[in-house]
């Protein structure tokens, strides 16, 4: 069994989600949001180290899978946006996880079948993979997305190794 601890990161609002690989079928553990509450991007920065770390302790995940900085026309919000998923990335590291980095485009591919999906197909698929009825808030449901699609990619690669193919 893997069990893949997906991240979305944010410099306020870092979503999280964590799913178990049971063979082909998927099993929520948890989610939810790591919400910074200063001012001082410092201490948002450990907020968010502090949060993924202590996920990782509680729940056990195998793998870590985050999505990559999308660079905006706002060059500071993608720089903070970048010094937080590399806060959450330090995280993950920290309690010996493997990280792996997908696109925003290679996750909406993964679960909706279309790159320029908008989060709420994502956030829906996300609810119709998992069984969900209940509403998800965008961020969780996206670190639950880059999780399933870690998922998915894993799968692939093993189908594609017991062929004889090369994966990538």
């Amino acid at each position: 069994m893997t069990r893949v601890l997906g991240i979305d990161p944010g410099s306020r609002t870092t979503g999280y989600g964590v799913v178990d690989d049971l063979s082909g079928q998927f099993a929520l553990v948890a989610f939810g949001c790591i919400r910074t509450e200063t001012e001082r991007f410092s201490e948002r920065l450990r907020q968010i180290y502090e949060g993924i770390f202590k996920i990782a302790h509680d729940y056990q995940p195998t793998e870590l899978a985050i999505e990559q900085v999308f660079v905006r026309k706002n060059a500071d919000s993608a720089l903070k946006l970048g010094h937080a998923r590399g806060a959450a990335i330090c995280g993950g590291v920290a309690a010996a996880l493997p990280v792996y980095e997908y696109t925003a485009r290679q996750v909406k591919l993964a679960l909706v079948g279309k790159g320029s999906a908008d989060k709420h197909q994502v956030q829906h698929m996300v609810r119709v993979l998992l069984q969900r009825q209940d509403t998800l808030t965008l961020d969780a449901s996206d670190a639950l997305a880059v999780a399933l699609c870690h998922v998915h990619h894993q799968q692939t690669e093993r189908r594609m190794r017991r062929a004889g193919a090369n994966p990538w």
